[in-house]
């Protein structure tokens, strides 16, 4: 088998460094970082956060081979702030808009847990209080 064991893709071994900056020596203010031990999933977070940022004018990441469990993120902007400085930022905002989701969600959650006192609305799956009729599925638009 060709794969890596599993805890290869997301343990740091010793001595190895999460991030790895690189500085572009053609492109002015512009920098290839490299973050191991992530996917798709981070790399695309990033780089929509980036891209919303508007001291950025370039934002862009790949993954290199499906098996290395790592992704490139180049990231230019116009030197009012340094890649690092955009990536830091970016991060910082990608982490609260992602607390707020939590808190969204577990708030709406246990407003859900409240609403079950007898009138139905605990016995529909899908949260519309009045559930399905006939042979109608969730699918039914």
């Amino acid at each position: 088998m060709n794969a890596p064991p599993r805890y290869e893709l997301f343990v740091l071994e010793d001595g190895e460094k999460p991030v790895e900056v690189i500085e572009d020596t053609k492109i002015p203010n512009a920098a290839t970082i490299k973050i191991v031990k992530q996917d798709h999933t981070l790399g695309n977070m990033l780089r929509a956060q980036l891209l919303a940022t508007p001291h950025v004018l370039f934002a862009g990441y790949k993954v290199p081979h499906p098996l290395h469990p790592y992704f490139q993120i180049k990231i230019q902007t116009d030197g009012t702030i340094t890649p690092q400085d955009a990536l830091e930022q970016a991060a910082a905002k990608l982490i609260g808009t992602i607390s707020d989701l939590e808190s969204k969600f577990k708030r709406e959650f246990t407003f859900k847990g409240n609403e079950a006192d007898g009138t139905g609305a605990a016995d529909d799956p899908y949260g519309t209080g009045a559930g399905w009729s006939g042979t109608r599925d969730y699918m039914d638009f």
